[in-house]
């Protein structure tokens, strides 16, 4: 598994501001969503592309374009869905599917409660979007799910991580073929499993507490 953490002065800058408790719902989003796309920049450096032949107001020349399968595109519901615009705004043409899942507080396990993705995943690069790699059980668990449908090429972008997470998705996925995006690995979990220094709960921050 390959870890990648993204360092770049305006991807500094937007952390902070998201780290701020005085930052409002709006302001997150918003910033949240530019974030994902810096991230989303150095997360398709390795896109599978193919070439073609266009023909330019000048003269004939050959460029790139996605290859098919399309990429696959995952946000796991419900904070994950604060990601998905940053990342299809770099990626269009991909296709989307959505994957539910939940974590015990108590245990701090992770189950799925809802998928819409296809059966066959073969041959996709699949993006798969969550804002914090903490305690690292719902991303393994999203991640064997995406494999164990024939996905041979899995990014997890990640606002944030903790070193907790990494060791646990290293452990996990030993060999499979995962790259982690982040902007930052933290400095630990704290007693609740939340990432410290953190930002709080990113699906609260985003969309308020309500359920």
């Amino acid at each position: 598994m390959r870890i990648h953490v993204v360092d770049h002065p305006l991807v500094a800058h937007k952390l902070t501001t998201l780290r701020d408790k005085r930052t409002d719902s709006p302001t997150f989003r918003r910033l949240a969503d530019e974030l994902v796309t810096l991230l989303a920049y150095e997360a398709t450096r390795d896109v599978r592309t193919e070439q073609v032949d266009i023909e330019t107001p000048v003269k004939a020349t050959t460029g790139v374009r996605l290859s098919h399968p399309r990429p696959m595109v995952v946000p796991i519901l419900r904070a994950g869905l604060g990601m998905l615009d940053g990342m299809v705004r770099l990626l269009p043409t991909a296709e989307v599917g959505f994957l539910g899942m939940i974590r015990d507080e108590e245990t701090l396990q992770a189950s799925t409660y809802a998928t819409r993705m296809p059966e066959d995943l073969s041959g996709r690069q699949v993006y798969v979007l969550d804002p914090m790699l903490a305690t690292g059980g719902t991303l393994v668990a999203a991640i064997r799910e995406l494999i164990a449908r024939g996905a041979d090429d899995v990014t997890a972008l990640c606002l944030l991580a903790a070193p907790q997470g990494v060791e646990l998705m290293e452990r996990e996925l030993a060999g499979a073929p995962v790259t982690v995006v982040t902007s930052s690995i933290d400095e630990r979990l704290n007693e609740q499993g939340y990432i410290a220094p953190g930002l709080g709960d990113a699906g609260d921050r985003m969309y308020g507490s309500a359920g």
